[in-house]
């Protein structure tokens, strides 16, 4: 979602280039994305144990731009110029994202305050793009009881989150990156905290209009527990896997993501579902012996489609199934699940909407604002000196 959208160089690099490169790099890259796969597959074993339901600082799931809830509130395989995507998966930080900053402020169900706020900056020096990124919660003052719902006084609750990211170029079409997060939580006099990290690798082929993204979300644990003394709340880690495709003589790009990799079974079954009532009045409960197969494959994956108008507008639309299956209220299924976007690309600003489906309840709607900084305003000699007026190539 930036101003000037790059698409990567388009001319083929000549073979001479492509072995200088190799040799540029060298081992040192070989390494850092040997390492990255290796995160990936920690992550794996570290939480592949945990079930839904169990997680403390769920709210590090929530989506963190209007962008990313159009396409179903995750995409890590996305060669947009949107920084955004960068908390998504951080190997999507590129020097073409130099200088962005994006923020995001909304009414979430029941008056919950949303804010999120991304920065890219881009060191030539160092041939690293890094960005820092900020989502913050605020659920409001809410009553306190006794155990007999007697009012005893009000208590604050917040979530946020900080994080700090970094991604570097290997070869042609390869991007590794990281983030380190710190969350902090608030519940009355109740108080956490948590040390995460996030990894993951992004393939872009400019020729092909092909992205491939890999993302491993949330790994760590607890710093500081609500209750000392009790166990580490399991973090909400995941592990994402995400495919675009963009037409070359079509302005479309459809994009598939699948989460929870390093667990099959996600699917709710509900209890209520096997009740029924009998001739007598009573209730009868059936036995579930189904396999479910095609329910429990399906609730992995999430599908969209973004339509590029005019080369100003975009228009997106997406669909979740999980989302769909574990928020519909019974038969009242509505549009559960579905996401709905438009994206406004000016000279100096990217304007993004996003409409959001939960529930049948009504949609959650939110506006996020992308400025190209270093087309905003200069910093003289300042400025000069930090490369502030520069812009970049999305790939090295």
């Amino acid at each position: 979602m930036h101003i000037n959208q790059h698409t990567g160089r388009t001319a083929r690099v000549s073979k001479n280039v492509q072995e200088q490169r190799s040799r540029k790099y060298g081992v040192q890259g070989r390494i850092a994305v040997l390492a990255v796969v290796v995160a990936l597959l920690n992550g794996i074993g570290a939480q592949a144990q945990v079930t839904g339901g169990q997680y403390a600082f769920e709210f590090l799931r929530l989506s963190n731009s209007a962008h990313v809830s159009a396409l179903g509130g995750i995409s890590v395989a996305n060669p947009d110029n949107d920084i955004s995507f960068a908390q998504q998966n951080p190997a999507l930080m590129r020097p073409g994202m130099h200088n962005e900053l994006e923020l995001t402020y909304n009414n979430y169900y029941a008056g919950i305050k949303v804010m999120n706020l991304q920065y890219g900056y881009y060191k030539p020096k160092l041939k690293t793009a890094f960005f820092v990124g900020v989502q913050y919660l605020n659920y409001g003052t809410m009553d306190q009881t006794d155990p007999i719902s007697n009012k005893i006084g009000t208590f604050h609750a917040v979530d946020y989150v900080l994080a700090l990211g970094a991604s570097k170029q290997y070869l042609e079409h390869w991007r590794y990156g990281a983030t380190l997060k710190y969350a902090y939580s608030v519940l009355g006099d109740y108080k956490a905290t948590a040390l995460m990290a996030d990894a993951g690798i992004n393939y872009y082929d400019t020729s092909m209009l092909l992205d491939i993204g890999i993302a491993a979300k949330n790994m760590g644990a607890m710093v500081k527990k609500y209750v000392p003394g009790n166990p580490n709340e399991p973090m909400p880690f995941d592990l994402q896997l995400g495919v675009s495709k963009k037409f070359k003589h079509l302005p479309l790009r459809l994009f598939t993501t699948i989460h929870h990799l390093y667990e099959w079974d996600i699917r709710y079954a509900n209890p209520a579902d096997l009740t029924g009532t009998n001739a007598l009045g009573g209730s009868d409960t059936a036995s579930d012996k189904g396999s479910h197969f095609s329910d429990k494959l399906f609730r992995h994956f999430i599908f969209g489609a973004e339509l590029t108008l005019a080369k100003r507008l975009t228009v997106t639309v997406s669909y979740n199934d999980l989302q769909r299956r574990e928020l519909a209220v019974g038969t009242q299924t509505g549009l559960a699940g579905f996401g709905l976007g438009l994206g406004l690309h000016l000279n100096k600003f990217d304007i993004h909407y996003g409409r959001t489906y939960y529930h049948i309840a009504g949609p959650y709607n939110e506006f996020s604002l992308t400025m190209a900084l270093n087309k905003l305003f200069g910093l003289g000699n300042f400025g000069e000196k930090h490369n502030w007026n520069t812009e970049y190539a999305d790939w090295d």
